[in-house]
């Protein structure tokens, strides 16, 4: 009995590890290969307390210290060569197989449309369907509406999931609850999670929405209930990659698990499909890429788009040149954003040369349900070059900008972003002209967003027409200058009003002094400062 005792306690620990690690019994997925490898370990040291020849145990310093004397034995070599095998297979396989000698398969591994039409795929914006709240903003408010179910805050918690989604044709954001740690488990899970919360992005409302049945098998649940672990069991070798939650049609709540595939060991990821797993039930169905229902917004993690657009433009003229010579080499640049068009959602990111430089050759939108990607040769602005340059405008207040939105405005790409004071509160809203940063034009996000649409629409035309200024004489009370994105512009204060005007206006501007009598043009507007658009 005790030559099987090693087999025996690897076996069992090896159950209990597996289930809590819940690898995928896969040879392309690296945490199979680590479960093995600490197997392999646990037998080895079980191997050497209950086989070994004399075995003594010394305690050192607090330590237990474990002597075998069997030198003649081969398991140990056998186990350690098994190891060295495992990680010297993966190394050699991911070598092969890596971009050194396969970089025009990881250039295609994701296919790319470059005709696209701007104007004509991007429709134009439909300000009351415009998805003005980011996710700080709409965790911000989840938080709150939680906050006032006060018999619901001692037992759950708000998910940070908040996926963005178009619902019967409204873009909301939808987060699940969960429980807030196991012993509230243990005491609401024959009820389950009776709720989900909706963050409308347009207009911020916000809902708790009850549900009739609780969601009892989620990822929050411990042991069996655990959604993780449900799937485990069912798919024993698959490889899931994103988890979203996301509501059909009806409201009903369900997890998004995507499944993925590798090549050799953990490299060039690829979508295969999606499961559908019903949180109150616990069913779940699988489904094939290209069959997911049409009501799903989200199979595609952001991180693995953007992991394959940067294959694509890292290796379209080979490894070495991805290195050396660096011709035509073009990445996605830092940060992203969604657009819902037409009951999907898709990716927005810009494409950069890999030599930064402020400034984007183009950008993709890339469908989030069917990996469909597009790519827009438009050159202009790198998105936080753009956000500096709306910051710039209300430098004086310390407003941070949100990553932008790409619009199609009136037939223009255009960013548009909000700007919010340190509390996480929108200020203002500020556009700006994709191919021309400097085109930036700051509103009170108090007047509303049509307003500051109708007051950057003026502000950019390239030809000002007097009849339809306002045009008034003032005399400088003030005046003050501040360089703002290498342009300096001008601070003049008179009878109580403000007002700005940018250099390239007018290059008599550096000699005003307090006093001078002059005569200005301007588009009638709300704002408290005015911006001049002509000196007479």
């Amino acid at each position: 009995m005790k030559k099987y005792l090693s087999y025996i306690i690897t076996i069992i620990i090896g159950f209990i590890l597996y289930y809590l690690l819940l690898p995928p019994i896969n040879l392309h997925s690296a945490s199979f290969y680590f479960f093995v490898i600490i197997l392999l370990v646990v037998f080895m040291f079980s191997y050497s307390i209950f086989n070994a020849s004399k075995t003594t145990i010394d305690l050192l310093f607090g330590r237990i210290k474990i002597k075998s004397v069997k030198s003649n034995d081969k398991v140990y070599g056998i186990c350690i060569g098994a190891i060295v095998v495992i990680i010297g297979g993966i190394i050699l396989v991911n070598i092969i197989c890596s971009p050194i000698f396969n970089a025009k398969s990881y250039h295609n591994r994701i296919k790319i449309d470059e005709t696209g039409d701007f104007t004509k795929d991007v429709k134009e914006v439909d300000f009351n369907s415009l998805p003005l709240l980011d996710r700080k903003s709409s965790e911000v408010l989840g938080d709150r509406v939680m906050g006032q179910m006060s018999e619901w805050v001692s037992q759950f918690s708000v998910s940070d999931t908040y996926t963005q989604i178009n619902y019967n044709d409204s873009i909301i954001r939808v987060t699940p609850l969960e429980y807030a740690d196991g012993i509230k488990w243990l005491t609401n899970r024959r009820e389950g999670i009776k709720g989900y919360i909706t963050v409308n992005s347009v207009n911020g409302k916000t809902e708790l929405v009850k549900l009739n049945k609780g969601m009892k098998y989620v990822p929050s649940a411990l042991f069996n209930d655990k959604m993780e672990r449900r799937l485990r069991f069912k798919y024993p070798t698959t490889i899931f990659d994103n988890i979203s939650f996301e509501i059909d049609n009806e409201g009903n709540p369900y997890y998004i698990i995507t499944t993925t595939d590798y090549t050799a060991v953990g490299l060039k990821e690829k979508v295969t499909g999606v499961i559908i797993y019903n949180p109150i039930t616990g069913d779940s169905k699988r489904y094939s890429k290209d069959k997911i229902p049409s009501w799903v917004d989200i199979a595609y993690s952001a991180s693995l788009v953007i992991e394959q657009v940067d294959d694509w433009g890292t290796y379209n003229k080979g490894f070495f040149n991805s290195i050396f010579g660096q011709k035509n080499v073009v990445n996605t640049t830092d940060g992203y954003n969604y657009l819902a068009m037409e009951d999907d959602i898709y990716l927005y990111t810009g494409i950069t040369s890999v030599v930064s430089d402020e400034s984007n050759l183009g950008f993709i939108l890339s469908n989030m349900r069917t990996g469909e990607t597009k790519y827009y040769r438009v050159a202009g602005a790198e998105e936080y070059s753009a956000m500096s340059s709306a910051e710039g405008q209300v430098q004086d207040m310390g407003y941070t900008s949100t990553f932008p939105l790409l619009i199609n405005l009136q037939g223009k790409p255009t960013y548009l972003v909000s700007l919010k004071d340190d509390n996480g509160l929108v200020k203002m809203y500020g556009f700006i002209d994709v191919v021309d940063y400097q085109k930036v034009v700051v509103t009170d996000s108090s007047k509303g967003i049509l307003v500051a649409k109708d007051n950057y629409l003026k502000r950019i035309k390239k030809d000002v027409k007097d009849d339809e200024l306002v045009r008034e004489t003032i005399v400088i009370d003030r005046i003050n200058t501040a360089i703002i994105n290498g342009y300096t512009n001008y601070y003049i204060e008179s009878k109580n009003k403000k007002y700005r005007v940018n250099i390239s206006i007018d290059e008599n501007l550096p000699f005003l002094n307090v006093g001078d009598r002059i005569d200005i043009g301007y588009y009638k507007t709300e704002e408290n400062v005015i911006e001049i658009e002509k000196i007479y």
